[in-house]
């Protein structure tokens, strides 16, 4: 199953780490946040991502492109430019990684639209470039699969700055964007989407968490997989701080992989 990762955003909240790269590539113990996400998702047998990128998206490229010689130790003649590897180099993740260019200015919507496109007449799984958690993709999956609706969110409980998410159990019958309390649920990204979901996004500087997303909710199409795990966003600095420290304290709960 593809899984799009939405990574076009301008990261404004996180002007202090983005004025040269992306937010995806903001680094945790060394490693873009784009790359542990993807790590997850691989953990569970999905290893071909459709990343939508937008705000200095050459970035994203260029670490991919370069990734097998920055992991791997090699040789380089520089009179000629033959670059070899050595025979001990190490194994690197079998990904197969699509670059989609989708706009500058183009909102959350347009984004998952040109992705939902690529990926074809099946369905797909997808989640932002900037959130960890330790989702079990399999029973997500599993829960996607029993209820037969069109998409299905996965729902934290978040701090208080969040929107929220009302659950019944035929639905979601509505999304509220800013509530006053830190009670109740949130979107907290890892979406599994059926093709129909096309039908649902339109216009390209729409946001996709408030109108498509509420029309599939108004149309009883969206339903919400609790989880009731770790989840963390890096929205701001203090957010990118505290996964740092959770990473070199070894207390990383969204790494699952070996």
């Amino acid at each position: 199953m593809k899984v799009i990762l939405l990574a076009g955003g301008l990261g404004t909240r996180l002007a202090e780490l983005t004025e040269t790269i992306p937010k995806p590539m903001v680094s945790i113990g060394g490693k873009p946040i784009l790359w542990h996400i993807m790590k997850t998702f691989a953990h569970y047998g999905h290893r071909e991502f459709v990343i939508a990128l937008g705000y200095k998206g050459y970035v994203i490229k260029d670490f991919f492109l370069s990734y097998r010689y920055h992991t791997s130790s090699l040789t380089v003649q520089t009179r000629h430019g033959e670059v070899t590897l050595h025979p001990d180099a190490r194994q690197v993740e079998d990904w197969t990684i699509h670059l989609l260019e989708t706009g500058m200015s183009t909102g959350t919507n347009g984004r998952v639209c040109q992705a939902l496109t690529f990926a074809g007449n099946e369905p797909c799984m997808m989640t932002y470039g900037d959130g960890v958690a330790d989702v079990d993709l399999r029973r997500l999956l599993e829960f996607h699969r029993s209820h037969g609706r069109l998409a299905t969110v996965t729902a934290v409980r978040p701090p208080a700055r969040f929107g929220g998410l009302t659950i019944e159990a035929s639905g979601v019958p509505e999304l509220i964007e800013k509530p006053q309390l830190g009670e109740g649920w949130i979107n907290g990204g890892f979406f599994v989407l059926e093709p129909g979901v096309r039908d649902y996004v339109q216009g390209d500087e729409e946001s996709f968490e408030r109108e498509p997303i509420s029309r599939l909710a108004h149309d009883r199409q969206l339903m919400a997989y609790e989880h009731h795990g770790f989840w963390q966003c890096m929205d701001t600095l203090r957010d990118q701080r505290l996964l740092e420290s959770l990473w070199s304290q070894g207390n990383a709960r969204w790494k699952v992989w070996p």
